[in-house]
């Protein structure tokens, strides 16, 4: 049997994204069925409240179980010294020694995690790095934001990064991309009809701190790269059409554990009222999409996706 270890990014810590759960299981589940034996590796960040932590642990764990997965995850943090350096891993619910015999035995790692500890990747026999911001990763690489390990092969679910094709420059160092289609898996997303729907939506983020340092007529100049800004260009499109649209958005304007960061909650609820004057639809994500079982029920019952894409996507025509 073929074992693959998939190396993901950020799941235990973001248990409210039930989407970017999806993101991530659609790959191990796909290649469970055609026979593989999957491990799931992720660095865990513990955060400072121990009740969080708990219960970001135990929503991860039961996740992992109810996908088949119990047994099967690596789950790892670092513990940095004071005195700073690489810092030591302690696996959760395993031992290191545990860990790195399924490192060493595995056929391949598939990692998501850009910024994986390579002696992490030394332990494998065959990596390969997927791709799944095009055009942002090769940003980063480029500009020197992300120091990116050296992998076996490099997957991108992008059709024109590394080609001809591409409207930028080779942001990756030259680097061989093998194309991909992110997978899907039909078992577990089976074709449904809901007469019922009637909204185009889309579950997204909102606000973050991606900014973009591009050069424009030979001048720096700084991009929000969110979909905020994205959207907020087409806020008067529900004027102009009787379908109604609708977004499931990360807000912070209506979370309790929001309280401390009072400017970014402030601008949230003024989003709010914006988008909702000209007639969007705005839900909570964390309500509608907070979980991989909620994600899925709301992506069916919708008659469709409207979506914007960010700015670096538009402004190189990445696809």
């Amino acid at each position: 049997m073929i074992t693959v270890v998939i190396s993901v990014y950020k799941v235990a810590n973001f248990p409210e994204g039930g989407g970017h759960v999806w993101a991530y299981m659609q790959y191990a589940q796909g290649l469970r069925r055609l026979g593989c034996d999957v491990y799931w590796l992720e660095q865990f960040r513990p955060p400072l409240e121990p009740e969080r932590e708990a219960r970001q642990l135990s929503t991860f764990h039961e996740r992992m179980k109810r996908f088949g997965l119990e047994g099967q995850t690596l789950l790892y943090a670092i513990d940095r010294p004071p005195q700073g350096g690489a810092g030591s891993f302690r696996f959760i619910g395993c031992t290191w020694a545990e860990a790195e015999a399924v490192l060493r035995r595995a056929d391949l790692l598939l990692n998501f995690h850009y910024a994986i500890d390579p002696r992490l990747l030394a332990c494998a026999r065959r990596t390969a790095l997927v791709d799944i911001d095009p055009g942002l990763l090769q940003f980063w690489m480029s500009t020197g934001q992300l120091a990116v390990a050296p992998h076996d092969r490099y997957l991108t679910i992008s059709e024109t990064v590394g080609t001809p094709a591409a409207r930028f420059a080779d942001w990756g160092g030259g680097l061989r991309w093998i194309h991909i289609r992110p997978p899907v898996c039909l078992d577990l997303w089976p074709f449904t009809y809901d007469p019922r729907a009637e909204a185009f939506t889309t579950v997204s983020s909102w606000s973050s701190n991606d900014w973009l340092k591009v050069t424009e007529d030979g001048e720096p100049v700084l991009r929000e790269n969110t979909k905020r800004v994205s959207f907020l260009t087409f806020v008067d499109l529900p004027g102009h059409t009787s379908q109604p649209l609708e977004l499931a958005l990360y807000l912070l304007d209506r979370d309790g554990e929001s309280r401390a960061r009072t400017r970014q909650v402030a601008k949230d609820a003024a989003d709010r009222a914006i988008l909702e004057r000209h007639g969007w639809r705005v839900r909570d994500s964390r309500e509608l999409a907070g979980s991989p079982e909620a994600y899925q029920t709301y992506v069916q019952q919708s008659l469709g996706e409207f979506i914007c894409d960010k700015v670096l996507y538009v402004m190189y025509q990445i696809v």
